[in-house]
């Protein structure tokens, strides 16, 4: 049976298997590496402790500058106050160290079975989370949600039960972003949850990854893509900070960042995903046909596996192949879509409104008036306001009204800084579909001129009611500006 040795100096007791700090026997908050730090320092009392010695005790391997050692030794001092004639418990030697000033008693107790476990619970709510979160399936990523918040109640100072419920907030944001008015106050809740991780243990790949999503979905791209980047410094070889960074990275990096997913975790739908996105960016169809397929391989090379669930391939090989002219295969690839809706993965619903709507595409632009409408009326049931139906709707709209006065409906067309970039898309769509190709494709270029960078626009090469392939010479402007922007 293991032993964990706990020290006694005036008020305060360091305790080693609850890893905590009680003063007059109620805790005090420190955070994990400054434990370790603190434990080096009182349990050789009175002599030098180097400062590569503390890094080594507080970080391990990671590198560190001298800077986070002083923040901890601060942070120490805080929260143990002054002894009682003035002096502090850590005592600084110029140049040196450090070195600790009381004289703390030892005390060694022996854990119980029960005791260990206690011990091992919040680890096991992180594996167990995690692999909840990972079926990307909402009621498991509820039922994660609950018990990192119950994980968090016990172990409020744990890191990883940070990490875990700000990923089970993301994904619950994230559930309702295609609605009028999405989870942010989850979405802020994780934030917090993310940055406190990161405050508890700086060296944490997978905090720093967490706060890169949760920043990203809050709309700090710059910040998202530093707090990852710094992720993969940390821990090159996790393929959940790759995947992330290409999710969140654009271009030439979000490909670098999928290939090196598969490098790691060969076979990941998703990273396949990510690779085919700058390929249609590019307009660089067989590119994104072949990545899209391998996808659907490893998909279902999973078997009955419900980890890394994905959605939207079916969805973007049918676009692929709509604008390549073969319809029927398109059509194919949507219904097979459709047919997973069922399966509760986050994204499903919002991934068959997007389906439903190239469907009605398709059919309209065949001249199936009906059965486009109805289409387009089952991707209203999934998401009310979705944008881009809302646009054929408004652009059918005001050519009847130009027709009854016998001449064409023209739409006007907001195009200011607080206009957001799919307005824009849906505007130009809308002037497309009334016979205005040339404004259309003005609308859009300047959208993509102003917008910032990144992955705005990526579909408008398969784009199925702009139909952009069938006149490539008058969309040259918006494509070759894309092709720009994915480089």
């Amino acid at each position: 049976m293991p032993s964990f040795p706990s020290f006694a100096f005036d008020r305060f007791e360091l305790d080693t298997f609850a890893r905590r700090v009680t003063r007059d026997g109620q805790p005090i908050a420190v955070a994990d590496r400054h434990f370790d730090v603190l434990y080096c320092l009182v349990s050789h009392p009175g002599e030098l402790a180097t400062k590569d010695a503390l890094v080594t005790a507080g970080w391990g391997d990671v590198a560190v500058t001298d800077n986070s050692l002083e923040q901890a030794i601060s942070a120490l001092r805080r929260a143990l106050g002054p002894r009682s004639d003035g002096s502090q418990y850590i005592e600084t030697v110029p140049r040196r160290g450090y070195r600790f000033t009381a004289s703390p008693e030892r005390k060694t107790a022996r854990a119980t079975d029960e005791s260990l476990d206690v011990l091992m619970a919040p680890h096991r709510a992180w594996l167990e989370g995690r692999a909840s979160l990972e079926t990307l399936e909402k009621d498991h990523i509820r039922r994660a949600r609950r018990d990192f918040e119950q994980a968090l109640e016990a172990f409020p100072d744990n890191a990883g039960a940070h990490v875990g419920l700000a990923n089970a907030l993301v994904m619950a944001f994230e559930m309702t972003r295609a609605d009028a008015e999405p989870n942010r106050e989850a979405l802020a809740s994780a934030r917090q949850h993310a940055l406190e991780a990161c405050r508890l243990d700086a060296g944490s790949g997978e905090a720093w990854a967490t706060l890169g999503f949760a920043l990203n979905c809050c709309g700090q791209p710059g910040d998202a893509l530093a707090a990852v980047r710094r992720a993969v410094t940390l821990e090159s070889d996790n393929w959940r900070h790759h995947f992330r960074l290409g999710y969140i990275g654009w271009g030439e990096e979000r490909l670098r960042a999928a290939r090196k997913t598969l490098a790691l975790l060969p076979g990941f739908p998703l990273a396949h995903w990510l690779a085919a996105t700058v390929h249609v960016a590019r307009n660089v169809l067989d590119e994104a046909e072949r990545e899209l397929r391998a996808g659907i391989a490893g998909q279902e090379a999973q078997g009955s596996s419900v980890r890394f669930t994905s959605v939207a391939l079916h969805w973007l090989l049918g676009l692929v192949l709509l604008a390549r002219g073969d319809e029927e295969g398109a059509l194919l690839e949507f219904e097979r879509e459709l047919a997973a809706e069922a399966s509760g993965h986050l994204y499903a619903r919002e991934c068959c409104s997007n389906t439903c709507y190239a469907i009605g595409a398709l059919r309209l632009r065949r001249q199936q008036k009906t059965e486009a409408q109805a289409a387009f009326a089952q991707a209203l049931e999934r998401v009310p306001n979705h944008k881009l139906v809302l646009s054929v709707l408004t652009a059918q709209s005001l050519s009847s009204v130009g027709a009854a006065l016998g001449g064409q409906g023209f739409p006007s067309v907001a195009t200011g800084p607080d206009v957001s970039f799919d307005e824009k898309f849906g505007a130009a769509i809308a002037v497309d579909l009334m016979g205005h190709t040339a404004f259309a494709v003005q609308v859009l270029d300047g959208a993509l001129a102003s917008a910032a960078p990144g992955n705005a626009g990526w579909l408008v090469p398969v784009e199925p009611l702009l139909n952009v392939s069938a006149t490539p010479d008058v969309w040259a402007p918006v494509l070759a500006r894309l092709r720009t922007r994915a480089a």
